[in-house]
């Protein structure tokens, strides 16, 4: 039996890519939905947020994202506000989301995925940048 993962994925960002690798380096394949291409549906988006127990607000993306400039970051805007936002400009959502059978979690730092796989990443593993997060003997460094 497969352990299934689905990963909404963004390939031009650092956390998505490190996220992707950890999971494929713990020897699955999963779903990789890119999220910029295919768009989001509200129950979609009510869905994740609810099972990763997050707010619209908590989800939304500020930096690298026209959040600011388009006024979402100030007081009252309305979570189906935000919402229709995040359906109409999908870079609006923070990325990456991962959905396994332990959970749905927004991912970032990219090591809050080694909470999801059925199993970890043989170490000593590094993410892009170079920082150790599983050492030699497959212990959890941060």
């Amino acid at each position: 039996m497969t352990f299934p993962i689905v990963i909404h994925h963004n390939p031009d960002c650092g956390t998505s890519r490190n996220v992707l690798g950890i999971i494929r380096a713990a020897g699955h394949e999963p779903t990789v939905i890119e999220y910029l291409v295919e768009g989001w549906t509200r129950p979609q988006l009510l869905a994740l947020f609810a099972a990763a127990n997050i707010s619209p607000q908590e989800a939304l993306r500020i930096a690298r994202s026209p959040a600011e400039e388009m006024g979402l970051i100030a007081p009252g805007f309305t979570e189906d506000q935000l919402l229709d936002a995040m359906i109409c400009h999908p870079i609006l959502v923070n990325r990456p989301i991962v959905c396994t059978p332990k959970g749905v979690r927004l991912c970032r730092p990219s090591e809050v995925v080694l909470d999801l796989p059925e199993r970890m990443p043989p170490g000593p593993f590094s993410k892009e940048d170079g920082q150790l997060i599983i050492d030699a003997k497959g212990n959890r460094l941060v």
